[in-house]
């Protein structure tokens, strides 16, 4: 048995409600068929509190292509005259101490290519921001920075954005809140939170405003 968190938007007030699942049978294993096993019992497990909740998986175990589509290792925006995914630039722009980082010349590069790559370049450094375009994100808040990279590739995509803002629910079946920081299933509620709550050009509009928000 396991639970697993799902996000919900507020439409009041800027941000989301963190709802964990109820208990839902696991089936364990690394086959693609078993995690896609898990997103239906986790998504029956919310049906059973709320018959009615509109709910996404977000990630590329999803069984609807908008959520894999929104998977922040498929999610892309333009940046320097190419297609970069969220990942990539998420952990290519990563500033350790001993002067290692960021990695820019990486923002194009498979996602997995760029973890594997940063790993290594920081192997027995501490990690101490982040840093994109020269301006410098901290590490807290935790979520800040890649909140902000996600919300900024779904500005760049208008279509995916539109359908994203369809739903009211958000999971992400691999993210363990015991192992984890940065989930886009909850980057997604807070962007259609700030679409609600008509705040999303002020968020947008500088690193000061969106911390603010968030």
């Amino acid at each position: 048995m396991a639970k697993r968190p799902c996000y919900r938007p507020l439409e009041r007030y800027v941000g989301y409600r963190t709802v964990e699942s109820p208990e839902f049978t696991w089936h364990p294993g690394f086959a693609f068929s078993q995690k896609q096993k898990n997103v239906v019992a986790l998504h029956d497990a919310i049906h059973r509190i709320d018959p009615s909740a509109k709910v996404l998986e977000i990630s590329s175990k999803s069984l609807q292509p908008l959520g894999v589509s929104l998977s922040a290792f498929n999610l892309k925006f333009p940046h320097g005259g190419v297609e970069c995914s969220v990942e990539s630039v998420f952990q290519a722009s990563k500033v350790f101490d001993g002067g290692v980082g960021p990695f820019p010349e990486l923002y194009s590069h498979d996602s997995r290519e760029v973890r594997h790559h940063v790993q290594e370049a920081s192997a027995g450094h501490r990690l101490l921001a982040f840093e994109l375009d020269g301006v410098r994100w901290d590490l807290e808040p935790k979520t800040a920075f890649f909140y902000h990279l996600y919300i900024k590739a779904l500005l760049a995509n208008p279509k995916l954005a539109e359908e994203l803002r369809e739903f009211d629910a958000f999971t992400d079946i691999e993210f363990n809140p015991n192992r984890q920081i940065n989930c886009q299933a909850a980057a997604a509620a807070f962007y259609v939170s700030l679409c609600r709550t008509g705040k999303l050009e002020e968020a947008m509009s500088s690193r000061e405003a969106f911390l603010r928000m968030l």
